[in-house]
C-alpha cells in the first residue's frame, strides 16, 4: 500500500505550487478542491445531487453555479451543512478511485486544503503543512484580486497557521521557490527513508 502524505495549508501559503513540486519529483497527486470541480460539471454526481436540493444554484446547461452557491450560504449557514452532507461522500469516493488506482505507487500525495478542519489527518500516514510569514501569506492573497475583508473572512473559518504547523508531521516554508523545493526534497527522503526502515 502507498505511503500517504497529506499536503495542507492555509490560504496563500503557496500550497498549489508545492504540490506541483511534489508531482515534478514523480507522486501520484489527488487534489480535493480539483475533484469538486470535477464533479461540480455537468452530468457529474455532485452537480445532479445539487440540483435536488438547491435547483437555483445550477444553471440551465447543467453546471453548478458556485457564485449563487456562495450567496445561498451567506443567507442561511444551514445551506453550508446540507451542501457538504451531499457533497462529501462524493468527494470521497473520487479520493478512494484515486488511492486504488495509484496502489503501486510507493507515495501518493493527498492536496486537501482543510485537511485538519475536515477531520481528514487519519486518512494520512504523515501531514506537511505550508507556511510563510503573515505578511507574505496577506499580499499573495491581495495581488490575486481578493479584498481585505473577503480574506479576513476566510481566515476565521480556517485553523490557524499556528496550529496547524504543530499538529503537521512536516513544515515545507515556502518563502521562496528555492527554499520550498528544497524543503519538498527533504521530506521525500525522510519519508523513504521510513519506508525502509518499515520494510
Amino acid at each position: 500500500m502507498s505511503f500517504r502524505l497529506g499536503l495542507t495549508g492555509s490560504i496563500g501559503m503557496g500550497k498549489s505550487t508545492t504540490a506541483a513540486m511534489f508531482a515534478d519529483e514523480g507522486l501520484p497527486i489527488w487534489d480535493a478542491d480539483a475533484a469538486v470541480h470535477r464533479l461540480y460539471e455537468p452530468g457529474q454526481p455532485a452537480a445532479s445531487a445539487i440540483a435536488a436540493i438547491f435547483p437555483e444554484a445550477v444553471d440551465p446547461d447543467g453546471r453548478v453555479n458556485r457564485a449563487a452557491l456562495r450567496a445561498m450560504i451567506q443567507v442561511d449557514r444551514s445551506v453550508l451543512d446540507r451542501l457538504n452532507a451531499a457533497v462529501h461522500p462524493l468527494v470521497s469516493e473520487d479520493r478512494a478511485r484515486f488511492l486504488a488506482a495509484n496502489v503501486q505507487a510507493p507515495i501518493v500525495l493527498l492536496d486537501i486544503p482543510l485537511l485538519y478542519e475536515a477531520g481528514l489527518q487519519g486518512l494520512c500516514d504523515a501531514v506537511a503543512v505550508v507556511s510563510a510569514p503573515p505578511k507574505v501569506q496577506r499580499d499573495r492573497v491581495l495581488q490575486r484580486g481578493m479584498t481585505e475583508a473577503d480574506f479576513q473572512i476566510i481566515l476565521s473559518r480556517q485553523m490557524s497557521d499556528a496550529e496547524k504547523r504543530s499538529r503537521a508531521d512536516y513544515v515545507i516554508p515556502t518563502i521562496s521557490l528555492d527554499t520550498a523545493r528544497a524543503a519538498v526534497k527533504d521530506v521525500l527522503a525522510d519519508i523513504h527513508r521510513r519506508i525502509a526502515e518499515d520494510a
